[in-house]
This record gives C-alpha cells, structure tokens and sequence, in this order.
C-alpha cells in the first residue's frame, strides 16, 4: 500500500516556498501553505491542491494551532520547511531597537518553535525531516546588516544542535545556505548577471527534495547552494 507524505511549508510566498509547493505536490505529497496571511496563498493552492493555513510563526500558540491543524487535516508532516525571516538594515548605531528584535524572533525564534513542534510529532511519528533556509548571512556578517546576521546565525546554530540531538532518533534536521539572489530569468537583476547567474528556485527546491529523499546512511545535515558565477 502507498502511503501519502505530507509536507509543510512555512513562511510562503512567491518564490522559493511556491517551487517547494509545486514539486512537492507533483511527487503525490499532500502539501500545507502557512503564513501570516492566509488569503494571499489562495492561487498557489488552488494551483497545487494544497491547503493553506493563516500562522504568526513568533506566536507559540498560533504554531501549535497550525500543527494541529495539518494533522487533523492531512496527517502528521514528513517534511516541514521553515522560510520565513525578516531583515532590517542600516549602520549600527541608527538601528531601531523594535526592528531589530523582530528580525531575531521572525528569522530565529520562529524557527525554534516550528522546530520544536516539528520534532514533537516527529519523534512519535518515528521519522521526519525539518528543514530551514539560511542565507549568506548565516556564516558572515554583511555591513549594515546585522540583525539579519544575528538573526541567521543563531538560525544555524539551532539547526546544528537539532541535527546533532534528532538525528540518532531518525529525525533529518538540514540547514540550507542560499548564497546568491533568488529569480528567474526574465528577472531584471539576472541582465548584470548574465546567464543562471541568479539561483533558480526551482532548482534550489530540487535540493530541498533530494535532501529530504536521502538515505540515512548518507545524511547532510548543510548544503550551500550558489550561482556559478557567485563569489565567494
């Protein structure tokens, strides 16, 4: 007998998050949407059978809500990808305070507790992947940008130490470090980048599903994806 897997995708919007939700669903997964507002996924799930679900991922019990919700509906997640992140920049000193700590709780502690209820229902499930999208800024500090690089690096902290405690009990926590602009080609940034010069997002959820796939005698717990002609 096959047995649907089911996917969440949190954080949605047009670009990475709506390729995850199309390749997903093409592989027979049961796909949920969840961002803050849940009227603005209505296409993409249309497009992809999916079922979207309004979630302020800083909220535990709007995160709670949320899982609940998918199980009910679709049954425990197999896969759960967390987007979201919120960027302010400008120089140090100039930096409003409240923003700053937004950018902590959307681009981390969001991440902690999709994490934490991911891995709950993961644990009695017995398997399970959670994945989280870093950026450039989760290894180096950009000027004039550093709650974003706070925010990133404490991302990738909590995914490593995820891994580390999950993996042993089948769990596969992965971090992906998206080092580059993400569009395609009639995007007008790809013109001073000249050919798949931006990361393609289909491509990169290409990745997404092939980490998810791996056996787990050959887990990666982080992978760096980035254009050809990206520095660095």
């Amino acid at each position: 007998m096959t047995t649907t897997e089911t996917a969440l995708i949190v954080g949605v919007g047009t670009g990475l998050s709506a390729s995850l939700a199309r390749l997903f669903a093409r592989q027979g997964m049961s796909v949920a949407l969840a961002a803050r507002d849940a009227d603005k996924l209505a296409a993409l799930a249309d497009e992809t059978g999916a079922r979207a679900y309004a979630c302020d991922v800083v909220r535990a019990d709007d995160v709670d809500g949320l899982f609940g919700a998918v199980t009910s509906d679709l049954g425990t997640p197999d896969v759960v990808v967390y987007n979201p992140s919120f960027r302010t920049r400008g120089p140090l000193i100039e930096l409003d305070s409240a923003q700053v700590e937004k950018s902590l709780m959307v681009t981390c502690f969001g991440g902690f507790l999709v994490g934490q209820a991911a891995a709950r229902l993961m644990l009695e499930q017995g398997r399970g992947s959670i994945q989280f999208t870093g950026a450039s800024a989760s290894v180096k500090g950009y000027v004039n940008s550093a709650p974003f690089a706070m925010g990133k690096f404490a991302l990738r902290g909590l995914v490593q130490s995820m891994a580390r405690e999950l993996a042993p009990k089948n769990i596969h926590v992965a971090h992906f470090i998206i080092d580059g602009g993400i569009g395609r080609s009639d995007d007008p940034r790809a013109a001073g980048r000249g050919t798949d010069g931006l990361l393609d997002p289909d491509a990169i959820a290409e990745t997404y599903l092939a980490i998810h796939r791996q056996h787990r005698s050959a887990w990666t717990w982080e992978v760096e994806l980035r254009p050809w002609v990206e520095t660095f």
